[in-house]
Order: C-alpha cells, then sequence, then structure tokens
C-alpha cells in the first residue's frame, strides 16, 4: 500500500506521533493535523484515501468534520477515534457516515488493520470510479438512558450506531433489569422511524386471553366487555417501532398469527373480517433460552428465525462494573430533582463496595437502590453503613469470605505500617502510596493480560479510557 495515504487530525501530539510511526513503519504515506480547520483547508487542494479524526477538539469538532468530508467526498472512509466515548458520540458517527469508530486508548494493531481495511475500500471505489451523490444524514441527539464506559457498552453503541439507518427486526436479549428497553428505545431513537411512535407490550403482563385482543385490536360485540372497537399495539405502532417484551411468554397460538403478520403485513381485529396492513419494525426481548424454549416446544423455531435477524445481547451489571459509579451518579442525580431534595454523594469506599456486589436485579436494582440512598441516607456523603440492609448483609458474606481464604494479610500489613509512622512521615508516604499501589496494580494487570490495554483495565474494574489516563501520568 505504498501508493495509500491517511491523513490524522488530532490535537494531541502523543496521538498523532503515534500515528505517524505506525503508518511509516506499514510505508503508507501520512499527514498531520492538529485540527479540523487546518485539514479543511489543505482539503480543498488535495485529499487522501482515508482520514482519522477525534472527536473532541478545538474549532470543528470531530462530528461536524465528518459531515463536511460526506458533503464533499461521501465516499472517503474516516475512521472516527475518541477518549470521550458514549452511545451518542457512537452513533452521530455512524449515521454521520463514519467506516468505523473506535475508542481511546485503542490497540496499535487493531488501528492499522483497521485503517488497511479502508484503504482497500477507498481505493477500490476510486478504482471503479463509484462516487455518489453527497447526502446529509440527519444527527438525532435524542437523549438515552443507556450509559457505559465500559468495553461491553461500547459495542453494544456501536451496534446500534451500524443500525441507524436500519429498520431490520431485532431480538434483545439479557437478565431482568439489565435494560432491555432502554436498548430498544435507543433502536427506535436512532433509526428512521424516530418520528414515529414506539409502542411497548410486555407478554408476561397481558392475560392469555386477552394477548390477541391486546395484539391486534378488536371489534365492538367480539367478546363479552368489548363495548367498543379498539385499536391494537399493531395499529398504534404504525410506521414506527413495536417493542415486544418478554417474547418468551407469548402463547404458541398468538405466535402463529404474529408470524402471519411478519410474513404478509397484514392481520385481522378480533371479530374483523377485513384484513389490516402497517408498516411496523418489531424489535423483541427475553431474558429466556429461545433455543431451549423451541426444543421443548414452547415457543415456534419459524418465528424464532424471522424475530432474530440482528441479535443483540445485553450485559449484566456484574459483567460491566466498571459503569457502577457512572450510573450511580446519574440515578442519584435523578432521584433528587424528581424528589426536590439534596444529592446524594457515594464516598469512594463506598463505590468500591457496591463494584464487589452481585447485584442480581441488574440496573434496575441499582436505580431502586439510589432512590432508597436519597430518601433514606442520613446525610449527604453516603457510607457503606448507610446503604440498604440487604447490600450490606451480602457485602459482608463476600468479605468474610475472603478475609477466609487470607486475602485481607496485605491491609492488615499495610494498616500496621501506617500507623507505626510519624505524622510527617505518614502524610508523606501516604502520597506515595497510593501511585505506587496502582503502578504496581497496572504492571501486574499488562502482564496477566499480555499487555492488552483493554483486557488489563477489565480486570482492573476500570473503564479503558481510565487506565490510559493513569499510565501517562506514571
Amino acid at each position: 500500500m505504498n501508493e495509500a495515504s491517511v491523513w490524522v487530525v488530532d490535537d494531541d501530539s502523543s496521538i498523532r506521533w503515534v500515528l505517524e510511526k505506525l503508518f511509516q513503519k506499514a510505508e503508507i504515506s501520512v499527514q498531520l493535523f492538529s485540527s479540523g480547520d487546518a485539514m479543511l483547508q489543505e482539503f480543498t487542494q488535495n485529499s487522501p484515501d482515508l482520514i482519522i479524526t477525534d472527536i473532541r477538539m478545538p474549532g470543528i469538532d470531530g462530528v461536524n468534520l465528518l459531515k463536511e468530508i460526506q458533503r464533499q467526498q461521501p465516499e472517503l472512509p474516516v475512521i472516527i477515534m475518541t477518549a470521550h466515548s458514549n452511545m451518542e458520540s457512537a452513533v452521530a458517527s455512524y449515521e454521520g457516515g463514519a467506516f468505523e469508530y473506535l475508542p481511546k486508548p485503542f490497540d496499535i494493531d487493531e488501528m492499522l488493520n483497521l485503517a488497511k481495511r479502508a484503504l482497500e475500500k477507498s481505493i477500490s471505489s476510486k478504482l471503479k470510479a463509484s462516487q455518489n451523490s453527497a447526502q446529509d444524514i440527519q444527527n438525532n441527539s435524542r437523549a438515552s438512558e443507556l450509559i457505559g464506559e465500559s468495553a461491553a457498552m461500547q459495542d453494544l453503541f456501536r451496534t446500534i450506531g451500524r443500525l441507524s439507518n436500519s429498520s431490520m427486526s431485532v431480538l434483545i436479549s439479557g437478565a431482568s433489569g439489565s435494560g432491555k428497553e432502554r436498548v430498544a428505545q435507543a433502536l427506535h431513537n436512532h433509526s428512521p422511524r424516530t418520528s414515529q411512535p414506539f409502542i411497548a407490550l410486555n407478554m408476561a403482563a397481558v392475560p392469555k386471553e386477552l394477548m390477541d385482543s391486546e395484539l391486534f385490536g378488536h371489534k365492538k360485540g367480539a367478546f363479552t366487555g368489548a363495548t367498543e372497537s379498539r385499536k391494537g399495539r399493531f395499529q398504534q405502532a404504525d410506521g414506527g417501532t413495536l417493542f415486544l417484551d418478554e417474547i418468551g411468554d407469548m402463547p404458541l397460538e398468538t405466535q402463529t398469527r404474529l408470524l402471519r403478520v411478519l410474513s404478509e403485513g397484514e392481520f385481522y381485529q378480533v371479530g374483523g373480517h377485513a384484513p389490516l396492513k402497517v408498516d411496523v419494525r418489531i424489535v423483541a426481548a427475553t431474558h429466556q433460552n429461545l433455543n431451549t424454549a423451541i426444543k421443548e416446544g414452547r415457543f415456534r423455531e419459524d418465528l424464532y428465525h424471522r424475530l432474530n435477524v440482528i441479535h443483540i445481547s445485553v450485559p449484566t451489571l456484574a459483567e460491566r462494573s466498571e459503569d457502577i459509579p457512572l450510573l450511580s451518579d446519574y440515578f442519584l442525580h435523578r432521584a433528587a430533582n424528581k424528589l426536590n431534595v439534596e444529592e446524594k454523594i457515594l464516598l469512594p469506599e463506598t463505590i468500591s463496595y457496591l463494584k464487589n456486589l452481585s447485584w442480581t436485579g441488574n440496573v434496575r436494582q441499582l436505580e431502586n437502590t439510589c432512590r432508597w440512598i436519597t430518601v433514606m441516607a442520613p446525610s449527604q456523603q453516603v457510607r457503606i453503613d448507610d446503604l440498604p440492609p440487604e447490600l450490606q448483609k451480602e457485602g459482608s458474606s463476600v468479605k468474610n469470605s475472603t478475609s477466609t481464604e487470607g486475602g485481607s494479610d496485605w491491609e492488615s500489613a499495610l494498616r500496621q505500617y501506617l500507623n507505626s509512622l510519624s505524622e510527617d512521615q505518614c502524610a508523606e508516604k501516604m502520597q506515595q502510596t497510593i501511585p505506587t499501589v496502582e503502578s504496581i496494580l497496572i504492571e501486574a494487570a499488562l502482564e496477566k493480560r499480555g499487555g492488552k490495554i483493554q483486557d488489563a483495565a477489565k480486570l482492573l474494574g476500570w473503564g479503558r479510557n481510565t487506565l490510559s489516563r493513569k499510565m501517562r501520568g506514571l
């Protein structure tokens, strides 16, 4: 690829230096820019085969820079990288036409492989002379309650971003309380149907005998108590998205009718004689193993394949415990605003304690815990003793188990050492101890995970951005 060219746009000189060396070693021509404005000035005269840009920069940011590049050269691939990764930036990047979205810190090999794929696409497009007309893609910036910086959530955000211009059916799986409906809402908000209705129905909450009426509606007099005609959820969601939660609890007879709607695009109301047509995107969710349900005869295999065009798995809270501080801040802030009271603040030891719990109720349990804290905690700063009794009991079990295995010996040794120092010595040693301990932890985690930053961050219970920042400070 010695004829290929890459432009790197980032206000961080260290990132520019690393990428310059990377592409020079790969014999790929590279040009560096410290701002999007400087790049655009050069862009009026020349253009590369690939642009790699940061999001947050002085002047024009990466998303608006992407839009400008797309306006002028829609076939030119752009890789977006950012140290401030969230779902909104991921979706905005994909909606804007980004080739890929890469959170910092990234693995060098991953960046090089990604750049080579983008260059192959760019050069192939140029050879075929397949330039398409420019399109302005609207960025749907509706707020979402999907929050997280963990690797698992970054993967989820990227999936939502890739689906932002699609109306394909999606099946969401995940444990109860993990946030499946929030994922469904985000899929709708960031889709071409965003201005149309989002209608949700929980299959487990509807009596079997009323399921057809809820979904498809009924005519007046169709059954006892049907004193007037009523639209079902399919009609209510026409043009938009119908979210069917706990799809595994849908009766087999209703599954047959749903399959017919998905196949033919029309249905009959209960008691109706004329077919009704609707345009609805189906997003379904379940906490069950539908493959097991199929084997047991509780779920239709053909319906499963109709729904499972795209599959999204939502991680449990325990699988993304590094997101607990961010989620807690959000839930505590919202609870305080709703109740018009002072916002509670979790002390560092309380946050560490929460991160070590099992959270069988997932995000919903954490949200309810934050509501409890907002009402019941006696002071603004929340200690471990201020937590709900059941969480204190669970944490005590974990702590006792750890102590039995001898895991607290180093804590006792450190405590005894610090207590033996004079006041002046103690102040000096405390200032040195925290960075020293963190340095040892980082070195050990990187060694355990073969130098892979993302895996090491997960082992430490940190986000990748946190680990990268601490590494720069060593």
